[in-house]
Parts: C-alpha cells; structure tokens; sequence
C-alpha cells in the first residue's frame, strides 16, 4: 500500500534535516564535487523520484503537488539536491511518462524504483545554446533501429544518469536536416547505447551535479523514440513549459531557507544594542524575503492546477516564462539579502548564504536565461495587442484573463502606449514588467483561497515598488551603446593634477 502522502512528506523532510544537519557535515558536502555514494543510497532509500512514476507502474502517480513538495523539502536543506530530483522529475520521468512507450516505460520506471536509477534530458549542445531548433545532432533511421550521432553539453548528471532523453534531428537521403526535433530514451547500461563523456566541467556552483561535454554515437531500437502528439517540437515545448512552471518547487524551499535563516539571524544579532530586525533598513529587506516567499508559494499553487502531465503546455509561454524567470531572480535576490544580513559570515562558501548565491545563480541562465525569457514574454504580449488593436497596456491587461484582476493593482503606472518598434532592452524590461503582474494574480488567488492578508500586502507593495523602477527604466530612454575603442581618451593618469 502507498503511504500516505502527509505522512511521507513529514517523515521525508525530518530525514533530510537528520542527514544534512547531524550524521553527515553540511559544511563539507557543500565543498565535496558530488555527493557521498552512501549519502545518496539513504535518501534514495526514501523512494523520493516515485511522486513522478505512474501509478500503473508502482509509483505515486505523478501528481504535481506531491512533485513540488519533494522538491521544496529537498530546497530546503540543498538546492543541489533539489535540481537533482528537478532534473529527473520534469526533464525525464515526466516526459517519458506521457510521450514514452509503454513496453519500455514498463522496465524503466522499475529500475527507478528498484535500483536507484536516474534520468536527465540532452538539448544543449556547444554551438548552439538556447538556438535548440538549429541542433545538429541527427540520426537516421535504419531496418529496426535508429542512429544517432552528436554532442551534447552542460547537462545535469553528466555521467552519472543511468537513462537519457537525447534530441535529436531527422537527416534526409541529402544530408540535410529536418526541421523538427525528435526524443530518444538511451540507456547507458547497453554498450551501443552508452554515450561517452569527452570531459567534466569545473563548475562554479552546484557542486553535487556533475556537468559536461558529451560525444554521441549510438544506435537504439525504434521503440526508444518517443511518440510526440503532433510534432517534437511542440513536444518539447510541452516539456520545458511544464518544467519552467515547476521550478517554484525548488524555489520554495530555497527561499523558505534564506528567509527562516535571516530571521533567525536578525532576532539574535545585536548592533548598538539593537536586534537587527529591529532597525527600518532591516525591516525592508526581510519583508523582501516574505515577499519572495509569498509570490513562490502562489506559484506553486498555480502550478498545481495547470502543469500536469494530461495538459498541453506547448501554448503556456507567457506563465511558464513568467514563473521560471521571476522565481529564479527572487532565488537570486534571496540568497544576497541572505548573505547581507549574515555579514562577513555569509562570505563563505560553507555557509547557507554564500552557498546559496553561488548556487542559484545559474537557475537564472539555463533553460532559457531570463533576458531571452523576458523578451518572449514581452514579444508575446505584444504580438496579442497588435492583433487586439489595443495599443494601451493597461487596456490590454484588464482584459487578458491572465492579468485581469492583478492589472488594476498597478494602474497609475501601466496607463501607457507601447512604441510600435521598441528596443530589445526595452522589451526586456517590458517583459520583467508583465511577469510581475502575471504573477502577482496568482497571490491574489491564493489570497481569496484564505492565505495570510498580511503577506499579501507585503507582496502588493513590493511588487508596486518593482514595477514603477522598470516603468522609469523604461522611461529613461536609454540607448548607450557600448565604445569597440573605449581605451582612446580614458586613461584617467592623463587628466590629473600633478
């Protein structure tokens, strides 16, 4: 019989506190590349990857609330270890899940269950970056088989994932390359199947996540590839719109830390005889945090109702876009207010704070860095207005479902026209403009669900606080464009005195 759910999740995150906190030193796995083989083996014991495997198959049924709540307690204690579980989660099982054959599904999701296994996803190659549709690696189909050949890099788990889900593009009788994109599982446990790893990469944070350059050339059986309900490529936007729309649960937990961490902190430490939490620049930064918190928690509840595996998430840019890059600037922020409020503690790279800047950093750059993102948002909002023939941002706003009842929150500063050809920096911005409203209507759901008024009009005035800086950015109208030549006439010993 399965657990219940309530129970799991509490007994899951007391052992995780127990083993991050007392058998084993924070301290020292935070500075260890990847982590202890027996470290592993008692949190995989927990089972924690079966919230993602179907019910059919023997796992919990791949209910999104049960996803994100392995990946806050995760968060919580190591965000490594959250991207860990996030990684598999909604880059492997769930995809795999929804578009993989059943036959294979069959042996996969055992071996996930029974033998620790672990899964990850191959876009990004060393060419292209976030240029996905122009990949080049290509296979060819042959009697009862497909050839795939390629190279792939900065994927997570690089060389430790037992199963892959490799991209790959369609070569014609001409050499040329099919426009779409299609899904192999690889199984690394096959030697014709093993994809070699050329090098690991010294990264900056994530110590746990071992990341790299892989060469591939392999050979899978036709069954391997998955079944897209129309095109891969709107399977694939299917599946980073689901993962994009998940990463509040690894926010959560995340931001939760940082903010239990500064209260903490703030109510013990005493300057001239004050708490911390008591002087007013303080005051501002930790309301900061809740607010953070406030906005990822109704993250997560949108979450919920939206990204499950049964729903066709290709068409969710604006949300997904909207979720994934303002989670990750608040994990950012989070982490650096964090690390303020710690003081010259916080600068060190065994402390929660430092640590955390330094890990969550890169969530702001892979799948999709949020300047992209942000200008797709603004493009996308754009492009409904054009159609719409609504020039009037604020106009538009009240009438997009997705914006309709946050819109009026911010209408003495969204009461403008948008330029018919805007600069790219100014879409940007735009973009980071239109993800906070987008956003904060879902605080306001959860507000009338019954969560805190008080955190609520935290949120609102930060957020209010938020918009009017991008507003005035925007209305700067600055266009400095950088000098090739900036050493001619700058050498400041040239203009002194003496």
């Amino acid at each position: 019989m399965i657990q219940d759910f309530d129970t799991y999740i509490s007994s899951f995150k007391e052992r995780l506190s127990s083993l991050f906190n007392s058998e084993y030193d924070y301290n020292t796995l935070s500075l260890t590349r990847g982590l202890p083989p027996s470290f592993m083996k008692e949190i995989m014991d927990m089972n924690p990857l079966s919230v993602a495997i179907p019910e059919n198959y023997g796992g919990r049924g791949v209910q999104v609330k049960e996803c994100l709540s392995v990946l806050a307690a995760a968060s919580y204690e190591s965000l490594s270890l959250s991207l860990t579980f996030g990684i598999n989660i909604a880059l492997f099982l769930e995809p795999f899940a929804k578009y993989g054959h059943p036959a294979v599904q069959a042996q996969v999701f055992k071996q996930f269950l029974k033998q620790q296994a672990m899964g990850g996803l191959m876009i990004t190659e060393p060419g292209y970056g976030s240029d996905a549709l122009n990949m080049r690696t290509a296979y060819e189909q042959q009697a009862d088989s497909y050839q795939i050949k390629g190279q792939k890099h900065w994927q997570g788990l690089t060389g430790a994932a037992n199963y892959w889900l490799v991209t790959a593009r369609k070569k014609n009788e001409n050499g040329e390359l099919t426009r779409d994109i299609d899904f192999f599982l690889t199984d690394n446990g096959q030697e014709e199947q093993k994809i070699d790893v050329q090098q690991h990469y010294n990264s900056l944070g994530l110590y746990a996540i071992p990341y790299g350059i892989n060469n591939i050339d392999i050979t899978v059986p036709t069954d391997h590839r998955l079944t897209p309900e129309s095109t891969g490529i709107k399977l694939m936007l299917d599946t980073l719109h689901r993962s994009r729309l998940q990463f509040p649960g690894m926010g959560m937990g995340f931001i939760k830390r940082m903010l239990d961490e500064s209260l903490q902190h703030c109510e013990t430490r005493r300057v001239a005889g004050l708490r911390l939490n008591e002087m007013d620049s303080v005051k501002f930064q930790l309301s900061r945090l809740q607010a953070a918190y406030t906005i990822c928690s109704a993250m997560c509840s949108y979450s919920c109702s939206i990204s499950s595996i049964h729903n066709d998430l290709s068409g969710h840019a604006v949300d997904a876009n909207s979720i994934k890059a303002l989670v990750t600037d608040l994990m950012q922020e989070a982490a650096q207010i964090c690390l303020q409020l710690s003081g010259a503690n916080g600068y060190r790279l065994d402390h929660i704070a430092g640590r955390g800047v330094v890990d969550s950093r890169p969530f702001q750059i892979f799948e999709g860095s949020n300047e992209m993102l942000y200008t797709q948002i603004a493009e996308a909002i754009a492009k409904l207005m054009r159609k719409s023939k609504e020039p009037n941002l604020l106009a538009f706003l009240k009438k997009n479902v997705a914006t309709e009842y946050a819109a009026p929150f911010f209408s003495s500063l969204l009461n403008f026209n948008l330029a018919d050809q805007p600069k790219q920096r100014d879409m940007v911005t735009l973009g980071r403009i239109i993800a906070r409203v987008v956003c904060f209507q879902y605080v306001l759901s959860i507000n009338n669900a019954g969560f805190n008024d008080k955190m609520t009009e935290i949120t609102r005035q930060h957020m209010l606080m938020d918009v009017s800086m991008f507003v005035g950015q925007l209305n700067s109208n600055n266009d400095a464009e950088p000098l090739l030549n900036y050493n001619e006439h700058s050498d400041w010993i040239n203009f002194t005195s003496l």
